[in-house]
């Protein structure tokens, strides 16, 4: 007998008659599919961007020895700006994806919907407290690590701050429940500003930043490069071509490499440290041009990679049933590797092409998101926001958190790995929020003169005020670390712990809360 008021199915319409139980169940397991098949495309999304990223622009300077012009390589992306925009970005695109797929489906309708916003503001406070939970235990006993840059740390947290102040702000005091087109290009905009700011305070500009002395920062911070089998590594002594021709991970990549002058993963040149001249530098590249590497070759190898399952005999450490475990979950990944297969290597274009198809692909998986969502909401009575701001921000938010620990346990400081909580969470607002309520009210601004009215507007609000209070005793007790032990992350496994598990109660208490009051018992 089909559920009463939910007649809708994803896939077949037999779905209908199942018992609610079972329905509950497999809209469940569909949902916790998708976040690894996001998780799985997140990693060439990555990888597309490091060969985006890795590249550099030629600066003539004159050698104050030999008084001759040179050619030094700079590379284009400013460390600041990669951390706030391709890393922030990169980790917040699942949720922005799923935010502005929302509110697409629902142009027209004067009323917004709230899955978006909702996933938005519970991933932040995923980011912000399960997240930091993970980063401060995850340095090797007794290892401190602090943030070099605090100027720049400064103001990123600011603009992560005020992006919550101001959502407040429209929502409640501007015009209450109610989104206009020149609020939401103004929360847009916002993010230029924070580009802007962020950008004077790395560069030290007079009037618009905070006169704190940098650390050490770090830029020289490399990954190891493994010339094993899987690199073919060609090195004449003065130019060098390394090529990875496989792709064995299929989860998130050290996408903190954006920061090093070499890229793993990827085609790149390596030169003398000594600066080199226009035309040895072409000499060098015509010289690889006629290596021929054929393309086609690594989309073969790729293909077939997708298929592969590690060997785990090897680890004599790893018990049968632990490798029996590793074997499953690498058989899960199996079908999304091989869709993901398809995508383009990232070798080619500089990596734009397999760039775009990962968000294409990435938009896919979040659309399939929002219809369980819906089919969750139906089957089991539960408020949409709230599914949005715990299973649906905790699974989108995955590659923040892979990405972060990355960090925490492998720099040599905390910039990166607190930068990406911080600017992740600016971004889902100015961009993850700001870009669907632009579409929206601009839609409905043109077609109706109306503006976009938000529901369950009293629910997101007090969720704001909620997290904006255990924001401050996180950020509160950073500032306590830092004072009394000289860093944020690491210390003695005691108070790492600790800290641990006060975060971690933090968000409890963010969760709970917001869940009581969009159920109506608050």
């Amino acid at each position: 007998m089909e559920i009463e008021g939910c007649g809708s199915y994803l896939l077949f319409n037999c779905e209908v008659f199942l018992s609610k139980g079972t329905r509950i169940f497999l809209y469940f397991a569909a949902l916790f599919y998708c976040f690894i098949g996001l998780s799985a495309i997140t990693g060439r999304f990555f990888r597309s961007m490091e060969n985006i990223v890795k590249q550099t622009k030629d600066v003539k300077v004159v050698d104050p020895c030999t008084k001759t012009e040179v050619i030094k390589h700079e590379k284009v992306w400013n460390y600041t700006i990669a951390d706030i925009t391709l890393l922030a970005f990169g980790t917040s695109f699942p949720q922005i994806s799923l935010a502005t797929i929302d509110a697409v489906r629902n142009i027209g309708q004067l009323n917004a919907g709230g899955l978006g916003p909702g996933t938005l503001v519970g991933s932040a406070a995923f980011d912000l407290f399960p997240i930091h939970a993970v980063c401060v235990v995850v340095p090797k006993m007794g290892a401190l690590k602090k943030i070099s840059d605090i100027g720049v740390w400064l103001v990123e947290l600011f603009w992560s701050f005020w992006a919550y102040i101001w959502l407040y702000v429209i929502l409640e005091v501007w015009t209450p429940k109610v989104i206009t087109v020149w609020e939401s290009f103004l929360t847009v905009l916002l993010f230029a500003f924070l580009l802007l700011h962020a950008y004077a305070q790395d560069k030290r500009w007079p009037y618009l930043s905070i006169p704190f002395d940098r650390g050490e920062r770090p830029d020289d911070w490399v990954p190891e490069i493994d010339t094993s089998s899987k690199h073919d590594v060609h090195d004449d002594g003065e130019c060098s071509l390394i090529l990875q021709d496989n792709d064995e991970h299929s989860g998130i990549v050290d996408i903190f490499s954006i920061h090093s002058g070499r890229i793993e993963g990827s085609f790149y040149y390596t030169v003398p440290d000594k600066d080199i001249s226009e035309s040895s530098q072409e000499a060098c590249i015509n010289k690889f041009s006629r290596t021929n590497v054929n393309i086609y070759s690594i989309w073969s190898q790729q293909l077939f990679d997708a298929l592969k399952l590690e060997d785990h005999r090897s680890k004599k450490f790893d018990s049968f049933p632990l490798r029996a475990a590793k074997i499953l979950w690498q058989l899960l990944h199996v079908p999304w590797r091989i869709l993901f297969a398809i995508v383009p290597p990232y070798q080619v274009a500089n990596g734009w092409i397999a760039f775009i198809c990962s968000l294409i692909f990435i938009s896919g998986v979040a659309y399939v998101v929002t219809k369980l969502t819906d089919l969750i909401s139906c089957v089991t009575d539960i408020n949409p926001y709230v599914i949005a701001f715990t299973a649906l921000a905790a699974g989108t938010s995955w590659p923040d958190l892979v990405a972060s620990k990355i960090a925490a346990e492998r720099q040599i400081t905390a910039d990166s790995a607190i930068a990406n909580i911080t600017c992740s969470n600016s971004v889902n607002i100015y961009i993850g929020i700001g870009i669907p309520w632009l579409i929206s009210t601009s839609y409905n601004y043109v077609m109706y003169n109306e503006p976009l009215y938000i529901q369950n507007a009293t629910g997101l609000s007090f969720s704001l005020l909620v997290f904006f209070g255990t924001s401050a005793g996180c950020i509160v007790v950073l500032v306590i670390r830092r004072l009394i032990l000289g860093a944020e992350l690491g210390g003695p496994r005691l108070w790492a712990w600790l800290t641990s598990a006060y975060f971690m109660l933090l968000w409890l208490i963010f969760v709970v809360l917001s869940s009581l009051k969009v159920s109506g018992f608050i």
